[in-house]
C-alpha cells in the first residue's frame, strides 16, 4: 500500500520532484565562517569605501532571486549604485573643469553655482519699516531681536513687495525666513482679511523636511498673528488628523513637505486653487531626496502665482525649476560667501587614530554648543551616551528616532541642557541653533554638498563658528579633494591630546576626568536589533 504524505500544519509543503530528475545538491557547500583562523569572531571594519553595514557590496553576478514576492532589495546594491553614480558625477566635473580655461562650471552638478548673473543694485534701507513692512509686523520682529535688516533682508523684501519673483542663494541663519515671510505677511495685511474658506490656504511655503518647516512656522506664526493671521504645519510622520483640524478651521498660510501635502491634496482636505505667494525653501534639498517632481507637480497647480525659490547650490534639476516656474527673477546672491569674508575657520586635524578619543573630547569641553557628524545612527546612539557618561551632556539625531524623540533632544540642545548634538546627515536639517559654536566631523561625507550643509550649522547669524574635520593621519587626500569640490579652503594641523589649538579651540575649562575611550559605536551592529544590543561594541 503506497504512503501518502502528510502535510504538517506551519510547515512547508515538499517540493515535487519530477521523476527522472535530479534534486537539488549539496556537494561541495561549505557554510561561511562566523569565526577566524585562531577561532574569533569575526567582525568587520568600518572602513571607507565600505557599505553603511560595514561589509563589502556583494556581487550580483549570477544571482537570481526566486520571487520578486516579498523580496525587498535593500540597502547594499543601492549603496552600490550611489557610489558609482558619485564617483561618476566627480570625475565628470574633474574632466569638464581641466577642459575649461576659464574654470566655470557645466550644465551638470554644477559646484556652488553663483547666482550672480542678474543681480541688481539695491537702493540701501536702513530700517524694516522703510521697506514698506506693515507697522505691527515692524514691532514684532523688534521683539524677536531683529530691528537691522541682513544683507538678504534687505536686498529682496523690497522686491518681495513689488511682487517679483526671486531665486536667492543663502546659507540657512543669513536670515531667509524674515526674507521671506516678513513680506509674505505684509502683503496679506495689506490686501486685508477675507472669509477663510477650509482647506484653502492663501500661501505655501514648501521645506524638504519636517524640522525645517517647524523652523519657518516658529518664525512666520507670531509675525502673522501680529496682524491676525494663522498659519499651519503639514507634513509627514506625525498624525493627519491635527491638521486636518487646522486646515479645516481655516489658516492664511500652509507651510509644508512636499510628500504630506500631495497626500492632503488627493484626499481633496487641502486645495491650491486660491495660492498667492509659493516659497520653496532648501530647494537644492528638495532634489537631493528626490522632491522635484512632486515640487513640480505642486507648482503646476499654482499657475500665475509669486514665487521666491531658495538654493544653496544652483545644480541641474533646480535650474529646471527656476527655469521653468520662475518668471523673470530678481536674483540675489548673500555677499560673504568667499573664503576671504567667510565667518567660518576651516580646519583640518589630522591624528593618530589611538588619539581620537581624547581629541573629540577635549574639543567638546567647553561652554559653547557643539555638532558631531557620524555615519550611522550606532555610533550616533553610542557615543551620545558615552560623552555624557564622561562629563559632557549630548543627546542624538538619527533617522530612527521619531518625531517626538527629535523635538526633544532638538529643545535640550537648543535651550542648553545638551551641550553636544551627535548626529546623521538624515536628520542633520532640522539643527537651526543660531549660537554653535563649532561642527566637528569625525565622519567624512563623500559628497561636497553635505559638507557644505554641515557647516552651515555654524556661523549663523553673522557669528563666527568652525567647522573642523578629524582625519587619521595620511589620509588626508579625501579632505582635500572634497575641500576643492566645495571651493572652501582649509588649515592643516597635526595635533594630539596635548596640543594648544585644541584648548584654543574649545576654550579654557576645568575639564572633568579626561575619557580614555569614548564609546563610537560599530557599524557592525548596524543590522542588529536595539532589542539584541550588547551594552558595549566588541573591542578587539
Amino acid at each position: 500500500m503506497q504512503k501518502t504524505a502528510k502535510t504538517v500544519p506551519g510547515k512547508r509543503k515538499p517540493r515535487h520532484t519530477p521523476a527522472g530528475s535530479k534534486g537539488r545538491s549539496n556537494e561541495g557547500f561549505k557554510p561561511r565562517s562566523s569565526k577566524d583562523s585562531s577561532g574569533k569572531p569575526k567582525f568587520r571594519d568600518f572602513q571607507e569605501g565600505r557599505s553603511r553595514d560595514g561589509q563589502k557590496p556583494r556581487s550580483n553576478e549570477g544571482f537570481k532571486p526566486r520571487s520578486k514576492e516579498g523580496f525587498n532589495p535593500r540597502s547594499k546594491e543601492i549603496h552600490k549604485q550611489r557610489e558609482s553614480r558619485d564617483r561618476s558625477r566627480d570625475q565628470a566635473f574633474d574632466n569638464a573643469r581641466k577642459k575649461s580655461s576659464t574654470g566655470k562650471t557645466f550644465d551638470g552638478d554644477k559646484v556652488l553655482s553663483r547666482l550672480t548673473s542678474t543681480t541688481e543694485a539695491v537702493e540701501s534701507h536702513e530700517t524694516f519699516q522703510s521697506m514698506g513692512l506693515h507697522d505691527k509686523i515692524v514691532t514684532e520682529l523688534a521683539k524677536m531681536g531683529a530691528s537691522v535688516p541682513f544683507p538678504i533682508q534687505e536686498a529682496t523684501i523690497p522686491a518681495a513687495m513689488n511682487g517679483r519673483d526671486i531665486l536667492g542663494r543663502g546659507k540657512t541663519g543669513s536670515g531667509k525666513t524674515i526674507a521671506f515671510g516678513a513680506p509674505l505677511i505684509s502683503k496679506l495685511a495689506t490686501i486685508g482679511s477675507v472669509p477663510r474658506i477650509p482647506g484653502t490656504p492663501r500661501a505655501l511655503v514648501l521645506a524638504p523636511t519636517r524640522e525645517l518647516a517647524d523652523q519657518i512656522n516658529r518664525t512666520i506664526a507670531p509675525i502673522a498673528k501680529s496682524v491676525g493671521f494663522f498659519t499651519a504645519t503639514v507634513y509627514g510622520g506625525v498624525p493627519q488628523r491635527k491638521q486636518e483640524i487646522a486646515l479645516n478651521r481655516g489658516v492664511d498660510v500652509v507651510i509644508a513637505t512636499p510628500g504630506r501635502l500631495e497626500d492632503l491634496i488627493k484626499q481633496r482636505i487641502i486645495t491650491l486653487d486660491e495660492v498667492k505667494t509659493v516659497i520653496v525653501d532648501e530647494a537644492d534639498h528638495m532634489s537631493e531626496l528626490g522632491f522635484i517632481e512632486p515640487l513640480r507637480r505642486i507648482l503646476d497647480q499654482c499657475e500665475g502665482s509669486q514665487k521666491l525659490l531658495f538654493s544653496a547650490t544652483l545644480d541641474k534639476a533646480v535650474d529646471s525649476i527656476v527655469r521653468n516656474y520662475l518668471n523673470n527673477p530678481y536674483v540675489y546672491e548673500v555677499p560673504g560667501e568667499d573664503e576671504d569674508t567667510s565667518n567660518i575657520d576651516h580646519k583640518v586635524l589630522t591624528l593618530d587614530p589611538k588619539d581620537r578619543s581624547a581629541v573629540l573630547h577635549r574639543l567638546v569641553q567647553g561652554e559653547g554648543r557643539s555638532i558631531i557628524f557620524v555615519r550611522t545612527r550606532v555610533t550616533a546612539e553610542r557615543l551620545s551616551e558615552s560623552l555624557t557618561e564622561n562629563g559632557v551632556p549630548a543627546a542624538r539625531l538619527h533617522g530612527d528616532l521619531n518625531q517626538a524623540q527629535r523635538n526633544r533632544n532638538l529643545e535640550r540642545f537648543s535651550k542648553g541642557s545638551a551641550r553636544v548634538m551627535v548626529a546623521t546627515d538624515v536628520a542633520a536639517r532640522g539643527i537651526h541653533v543660531d549660537d554653535v559654536k563649532m561642527v566637528i566631523q569625525l565622519d567624512l561625507p563623500e559628497e561636497y554638498k553635505t559638507y557644505l550643509h554641515r557647516s552651515g550649522r555654524t556661523g549663523r547669524a553673522g557669528r563666527h563658528g568652525a567647522m573642523i574635520s578629524l582625519v587619521p593621519t595620511g589620509r588626508e587626500r579625501k579632505v582635500r579633494d572634497l575641500l576643492g569640490r566645495a571651493e572652501r579652503k582649509a588649515d592643516f594641523l597635526e595635533v594630539d591630546p596635548r596640543s594648544e589649538i585644541l584648548a584654543e579651540l574649545a576654550g579654557p575649562i576645568a575639564p572633568p576626568p579626561a575619557a580614555t575611550s569614548l564609546d563610537f559605536g560599530d557599524s557592525r551592529f548596524e543590522n542588529v536589533s536595539k532589542k539584541n544590543l550588547p551594552k558595549r561594541p566588541y573591542r578587539r
